[in-house]
């Protein structure tokens, strides 16, 4: 009985709101993604805003974002094994191809990957801090919620083959792991380490310089 007392009309209706608003804002990203970077490109202000907006209402913290160092040691430890067993097949097999060979330090190389890492955590930021923060509200299932994340961030990289598949496996696991440890930062070191060894080992022809969207179809076309 105490399990059909706890839950409200108004909880339920706070659960859909939830749903509801994250299915909103993920068609806002898709639409941006695929037309409106091109008609309206600062429109993902907006977007964004109406984001920060939502974290006030639903009274979010840094530390409920992840966004605070707590927890960054327990996230890690998760993170690290699971990145591993993925990292070290991929050098392994750039090496052997020839794909991958050590160089000098740079700043050029040292600033790319900051730049490239610095977008990662927005990404995380975004699929975790945001959607999967959503998500949990309306789904009770942290399975499911997590699956869903994972469904969402594979999407967003469509038509890429190779981004779509790598995006869905890591975001269903990131987000179990965020479930758990709420902290996006050694999240998005392992998808900056592990998107820049993806693209220098895949074939050029798939990854089209890991382009999504319509510029994965015009590739080489401009």
């Amino acid at each position: 009985m105490g399990g059909f007392e706890s839950t409200s009309p108004l909880h339920s209706w706070s659960s859909i709101l939830s749903a509801l608003e994250a299915l909103l804002i993920y068609a806002g990203i898709i639409t941006y993604i695929w037309r409106w970077q091109h008609t309206y490109p600062h429109v993902w202000m907006v977007l964004w805003g109406i984001i920060l907006v939502s974290h006030i209402v639903h009274r979010d913290t840094f530390r409920s974002l992840g966004l605070t160092l707590g927890e960054a040691r327990a996230n890690a430890q998760l993170v690290l094994p699971i990145a591993l067993a993925f990292y070290v097949p991929l050098v392994i097999f750039g090496f052997a191809r020839h794909a991958l060979a050590l160089v000098p330090l740079n700043s050029h190389a040292v600033f790319s990957f900051l730049g490239y890492a610095a977008w990662c955590a927005f990404q995380q930021y975004l699929a975790q801090s945001y959607f999967h923060n959503r998500l949990m509200e309306a789904i009770h299932n942290r399975h499911l919620s997590s699956l869903l994340v994972g469904i969402i961030f594979g999407s967003a990289h469509i038509p890429n083959p190779i981004l779509m598949v790598a995006t869905f496996v890591a975001g269903f696991i990131f987000a179990e792991i965020f479930a758990r440890h709420r902290n996006i930062w050694p999240i998005a070191l392992a998808q900056a380490v592990g998107g820049l060894l993806l693209a220098a080992v895949s074939p050029a022809s798939l990854m089209h310089n890991m382009r999504v969207g319509p510029g994965y179809l015009f590739y080489g076309l401009r």
